[in-house]
């Protein structure tokens, strides 16, 4: 049954009132991403004079962009079938999730959350008979769970254009569109679809998700308090090269009528100090330095800092700029992602649940009804690791030339998926595999052997005399 006016304004009120409250700790971890916070907001007074000397030190994107790069989606997989599946490929390409989805991993690690919502296409836009999937963020996007079950029971998308708000109310059997701006009395619908889906068609993102907080925790939210002293001492380090590592110099026994030009007319004081005060006649006179300060102390704070973000975000420190003298070896590098490398699996075990969730929003509206099988689903993702193509190349070689009892440990295909190939280089591969069986007797007398030697006892080709 479609929702009355009051209903639908009850709902709008509830989400807004969450999407406001989130507003400026959202705002704030954005400020922070994008490395425009502003030491007044650290607890610094900075005299106007020296705000030119205020530095930030970007070490929240750092965070959050090392992992993201090793959160790469290659596809999905459906039961009984050896590569990816066609039809999500193609709601996939459509919607330029390539792209779209990085942008989405990414706002799930800087806020806690991300959205994907699912709807239809104008029948007039390309594509028009796939399903419409954009991903949202949490600045815009709000969601209410249920406590028992842990799904979505309502979602609010709110955007402005101009001088005009519009909003879009996501229910489990509805969609409704809003409109509000100056020349109208509060919000006025625009459109509604009955669609009876049964769910909201609104999947969150949720990082690091715990029981008693089902909306997510920020993965910068740990380095904040250590960018900020790590700014401090950057700003505090930039006045004193300012201030103390020239050397000052001094004289003693001069008088002002010593600093005069050739023409016996008195020099600027900035002359003074780096031309006359060294040609000095007057022979009482002395004229000497103090030592520079030693700022030392400033890159070793700094150093600190680095190793205390380093062990609270899983990364290497020489992500934060801390390199020894020596480039790192095979083995520490290994040693110096293990963390980085869990975090990111992490993250592939639920931003692959959340992909599975839209995938099966977008066949549902494609064949009309729910497909059990889509709950077997797998997300199919790159490699969060770093060795090199030779050092792959190599251990995927080991793997597939190796034979217990007479059958290969890993199959070609899946010797190919494991160097990272693609769907179409995949089809690539097992067209140039059957042009080269016709074309080569050997190798189809080898995989007809191959194919006798693994076939199950039952299916053995009768041997006659």
């Amino acid at each position: 049954m479609p929702l009355s006016a009051d209903e639908t304004r009850d709902n709008l009120n509830a989400l807004t009132g969450r999407l406001g409250r989130e507003k400026s700790v959202l705002t704030r971890l954005d400020a922070y991403y994008e490395g425009t916070q502003r030491l007044e907001q650290m607890g610094i007074a900075v005299p106007p004079q020296l705000a030119r000397f205020t530095t930030m030190v970007n070490w929240p994107r750092v965070t959050a962009d090392s992992l993201n790069q090793r959160c790469g989606v290659r596809g999905f997989r459906l039961p009984g079938q050896t590569g990816t599946d066609g039809d999500l490929a193609d709601v996939w390409q459509a919607n330029d999730l390539d792209e779209e989805s990085q942008q989405a991993h990414l706002d799930a690690l800087v806020f806690g959350r991300s959205y994907a919502a699912v709807g239809t296409r104008h029948p007039d836009e390309p594509d028009a008979d796939l399903p419409l999937v954009t991903v949202e963020s949490p600045l815009c996007m709000t969601h209410d769970v249920d406590p028992r079950t842990r799904r979505v029971t309502r979602a609010l998308r709110k955007v402005r254009s101009g001088d005009v708000e519009l909003a879009t109310l996501y229910l489990p059997d509805e969609t409704i569109w809003l409109e509000r701006s100056p020349r109208t009395r509060g919000w006025e619908e625009k459109d509604r679809d009955d669609h009876q889906l049964g769910v909201v068609p609104v999947v969150p993102l949720v990082n690091r998700p715990r029981l008693g907080n089902r909306y997510g925790v920020s993965e910068i939210a740990d380095v904040i308090s250590l960018t900020d002293a790590a700014c401090r001492a950057l700003t505090d380090a930039q006045l004193a090269t300012e201030a103390l590592a020239v050397p000052q110099k001094y004289v003693l026994g001069a008088a002002e009528k010593d600093f005069v030009d050739p023409q016996g007319r008195p020099v600027t004081k900035w002359e003074s100090y780096f031309g006359a005060v060294w040609t000095l006649m007057n022979e009482k006179a002395t004229v000497g330095s103090f030592p520079a300060a030693d700022l030392k102390n400033f890159e070793t704070i700094v150093n600190h800092y680095a190793n205390l973000v380093s062990g609270v975000s899983g990364l290497p420190t020489r992500f934060y700029g801390q390199y020894t003298t020596n480039p790192p070896s095979e083995g520490s590098i290994v040693a110096d992602e293990t963390r980085l490398i869990q975090n990111a699996y992490r993250v592939h075990v639920q931003a692959g649940g959340f992909w599975e969730s839209v995938m099966r929003l977008c066949m549902r509206l494609v064949y009309g009804e729910w497909d059990p099988d889509l709950k077997r689903m797998e997300t199919l993702w790159r490699s969060p690791e770093t060795p090199t193509r030779a050092q792959q190349a190599d251990a995927v070689q080991k793997l597939a030339t190796t034979v217990i009892n007479g059958v290969p440990l890993v199959p070609l295909e899946m010797a190919r998926e494991s160097l990272g190939w693609s769907e179409a280089d995949l089809a690539r591969a097992r067209e140039l595999d059957d042009s080269g069986l016709e074309r080569d007797p050997v190798m189809r007398a080898t995989r007809a052997l191959r194919d006798t030697t693994t076939a199950p006892a039952g299916d053995q080709p009768a041997v006659t005399a």
